[in-house]
């Protein structure tokens, strides 16, 4: 049996308290489950990253002959190297898409869209820090790309995040409806 929330009171409204009506451990577990994905992913994509800048600047290193080989590339665009020139907007679109993701985990949902968010913030943190912090400015770095499957332009752990996420959230939307 679940007990109500001791500090909530009969004069909980949303004009005194914004997340009135939310069930406080319900959304901490949201974000923990998103946060943790999240935290996961850009461990991983910033490992890899390093591990490339390391290995793979001077030398590509196959693995399959005519189909994966590690590289390293310097992206400005988007994932799999779209949009070559707007590095700047790139970043300023990701930090939006970023905080609608964080809103939207407020609300009730299915454990499927919390770890497809979990996924979508790792993805776009892991590829913003490499915009914040591998350029001359704000927001205009360089992602590096390292994993190149030849009918594919070359893309990172972040990307595969993403891309992930969007496929099974259009899968999920699918079959749901």
């Amino acid at each position: 049996m679940r007990r109500g929330n001791p500090r909530r009171t009969s004069r909980c409204t949303p004009i005194h308290d914004p997340l009135c009506g939310l069930r406080p451990p319900e959304v901490s577990r949201r974000y923990l489950l998103a946060g943790g994905i999240a935290a996961v992913v850009v461990a991983l994509d910033l490992f890899t990253k390093r591990l490339a800048a390391l290995n793979f600047v001077e030398d590509r290193v196959v693995v399959i002959p005519d189909f994966l080989e590690f590289t390293y590339h310097e992206n400005p665009g988007a994932a799999f190297s779209l949009f070559q020139s707007g590095g700047e907007i790139i970043g300023v679109v990701v930090i939006i898409i970023l905080g609608v993701v964080l809103w939207s985990l407020r609300t009730e949902r299915p454990t499927t869209e919390v770890v497809v968010f979990g996924l979508i913030i790792g993805g776009a943190v892991g590829n913003l820090a490499d915009r914040v912090f591998r350029g001359p400015g704000l927001l205009d770095g360089r992602v590096i790309d390292w994993i190149d499957l030849w009918w594919i332009p070359t893309f990172n752990v972040a990307d595969m995040a993403v891309t992930i996420a969007v496929s099974v959230l259009v899968i999920h939307s699918w079959v749901t409806n």
